[in-house]
């Protein structure tokens, strides 16, 4: 899957819906009328949805924790927990459920990020707020990807 890009001012309409934006469509287009998987992000107030595809290669793993231990059969209740189906309809809008919604502290500004593999949703000032906070993005450069050989040859 090409990894996904750009951010996207968006609204929400009063049955909560928001019309897809088109840049990110056409980045999915072997795999948007495919559907989608909504879900409560682990470390943001904000929501991912999964192309079908990326959240099948993710439930696949899931599936391999035993279920026996605890930490992986709550981890596993919590992450899926509010996972949700979600397809655009005929016009491109995808319907936000409302317990997702009421988490993420969505209101009618969004904020549609490309990020890799998934969509991220957010409310827009949260996003705002987000990018607002005080990061020093070059020790996390190093500190996330310090470790890393760009020079491996491994492009595809």
């Amino acid at each position: 899957m090409t990894s996904l890009i750009g951010e996207f001012d968006c609204k929400v309409d009063a049955k909560g819906r928001f019309m897809f934006p088109v840049n990110l469509r056409k980045q999915l287009e072997e795999v948007f009328d495919k559907g989608f998987v909504i879900n409560r992000n682990l470390h943001q107030k904000c929501l991912v949805l999964y192309p079908i595809n990326e959240w099948n290669k993710l439930n696949k793993k899931l599936s391999k924790l035993n279920r026996l231990i605890k930490a992986n059969d709550v981890f596993v209740r919590k992450f899926t927990g509010g996972a949700t189906a979600a397809d655009a309809d005929n016009t491109g809008r995808v319907l936000l459920p409302k317990p997702l919604v009421e988490y993420a502290g969505i209101s009618s500004d969004i904020k549609v990020l490309g990020s890799n593999n998934v969509i991220e949703i957010w409310d827009k000032t949260l996003y705002d707020q987000f990018l607002s906070q005080d990061v020093d993005i070059e020790q996390l450069a190093q500190d996330v990807l310090g470790n890393l050989n760009f020079n491996d040859g491994d492009d595809e």
